[in-house]
């Protein structure tokens, strides 16, 4: 179906044609009394027109037929004994929709066909291989609509590349943030049900022989798990208000982190100090330091200690957590390591972990200079 711009398009030129043409019939013979006198306009001349200029309504579907068919008509109206007029101009705009729905080269050779089928039609009439004065004028305008339609094709479709690159950049930012506050849930939900089900175990192992160490496992339950909500609502609350604020989460907080893997029954030792970091910095080492104590308490086998070593070597923090678990082997990628090296990866850093001596290491080197102007030193 047409739009409605096509219609008011038509409707605009065939009121312009209709009314300019008339006037001529009016008037042509008394502006060239010396001319051969024209045909007034009847129904037919009128039907003439309309059938010049009506066919652009599905120019933008059929932009080849509908330039052949306003061409035709136009030209064989003009070699009629009716009075001249603008008839042209639908021929001029068929050919502009032409350019712009098919592009410059499509627009040049329509209106090149035309021009040289002119001319032909022209030395046949005449005898005359010289070109009218007219043809000038008639090359000129074909020159300008192609001109014209490629112009506006350009435009739109620099204008659509731009909304195809708006789209895609603002998929990417949605991926970022979805993979962000994945990660977010992931580290608080990990970390803290590991510890519960380390918990757990130790409540049920003694509930019957030491009912004192089970409330005790009980109430580290109930702590683990408050600490859990708080950061579980809050990563929700970014996710459900879109803003770009997650849950405060820094160095300053290891202690509870190292204290709830003591709880589980590990000798956590620090080693060094991270110093003061910019805070995207400190945010993703707490994270990692998070999920590398998570990982122990989940998957070592019967680890006793955990060393944590920060060190700042070349305007760096290097961070790396090692247990002294027995028989570890090379790690399968989940969703912890996978958002270990993201985080790491997003700040121009690298994270290694792998076996050493039996037990398990995650090594974190993440650059500090340059970030937010100092290095933090």
């Amino acid at each position: 179906m047409p739009g409605w711009a096509d219609l008011v398009l038509t409707a605009l030129l065939l009121v312009f044609v209709l009314g300019f043409t008339s006037a001529a019939s009016r008037w042509q013979n008394e502006w060239e009394p010396a001319a051969e006198p024209f045909r007034p306009l009847d129904p037919l001349g009128y039907a003439w027109l309309v059938a010049a200029v009506l066919p652009l309504v599905v120019a933008r579907r059929f932009p080849i037929v509908v330039f052949a068919v306003c061409s035709a008509l136009a030209m064989t109206y003009y070699w009629s004994d009716y009075p001249g007029g603008p008839v042209s101009v639908a021929s001029a705009f068929s050919l502009l929709l032409l350019t712009v729905t098919r592009g410059a080269l499509a627009g040049a050779i329509a209106g090149g066909s035309l021009l040289v089928t002119m001319y032909g039609i022209y030395v046949v009439s005449s005898g005359n291989p010289v070109p009218s004065p007219a043809s000038g004028a008639l090359a000129a305008a074909a020159l300008a609509m192609v001109g014209i339609g490629a112009a506006i094709r350009a435009r739109r479709e620099a204008t659509r590349a731009a909304q195809e690159q708006a789209r895609e950049h603002e998929q990417r930012l949605a991926e970022q943030e979805r993979l962000r506050v994945a990660r977010e849930v992931h580290d608080v939900v990990a970390h803290s049900l590991a510890m519960i089900n380390v918990q757990a175990g130790v409540a049920v192992h003694v509930a019957d022989r030491r009912p004192e160490q089970a409330k005790e496992a009980l109430l580290n339950i109930k702590e683990a798990s408050a600490s859990a909500l708080v950061d579980l609502r809050a990563t929700l609350a970014v996710l459900r208000s879109g803003q770009d604020r997650g849950p405060v989460a820094g160095l300053a907080q290891m202690d509870e982190l190292l204290e709830h893997a003591r709880t589980a029954g590990l000798a956590v030792r620090v080693h060094g100090q991270p110093g003061e970091l910019p805070a995207p910095i400190d945010g993703a080492a707490y994270r990692i330091l998070q999920e590398s104590l998570t990982n122990v308490v989940r998957h070592a086998n019967q680890p006793s200690t955990v060393d944590v070593h920060f060190a700042r070597p070349g305007g760096r923090l290097e961070l790396r957590v090692r247990d002294n678990g027995m028989g570890a082997t090379a790690p399968r990628i989940g969703n912890g390591l996978r958002g270990m090296r993201e985080r790491a990866d997003a700040l121009g850093g690298s994270v290694e972990a792998g076996p050493v001596d039996g037990g398990f290491e995650v090594r974190l080197s993440l650059p500090v200079t340059g970030m937010n102007g100092k290095d933090g030193e």
